[in-house]
């Protein structure tokens, strides 16, 4: 909650949509699935080019984990599901 004062008073303002930290879903390196798989999985799913959805699973192979979507938390509770569904491993946490 954020603050303001009118006439010496504080008043607690609730937060806003924007001003709450956005909910990340973040896929982690396993030693099962192929490189291609993943870059696969990212393309089909979440749609993006081969150059990013590449980036990504480069980023979940080098540094072991990669944020591939953000936004509110049920949206990221269904990536979290279809990554599951996939057979990644996915969790989400608030950025």
């Amino acid at each position: 909650m954020s603050s303001a004062t009118e006439g010496g008073l504080e008043v607690l303002e609730a937060p806003t949509e924007e001003s709450v930290s956005p909910w990340v879903t973040i896929v982690w390196d396993d030693p099962v699935n192929l490189m291609s798989y993943v870059t696969y999985v990212f393309q089909e799913y979440f749609k993006y080019p081969r150059e990013k959805a590449e980036r990504l699973m480069l980023q979940v192979h080098n540094d072991g984990r990669a944020v591939v979507s953000s936004g509110n938390r049920e949206a990221m509770e269904r990536d979290v599901l279809a990554m599951q569904g996939y057979n990644l491993w996915a969790t989400m946490e608030q950025a």
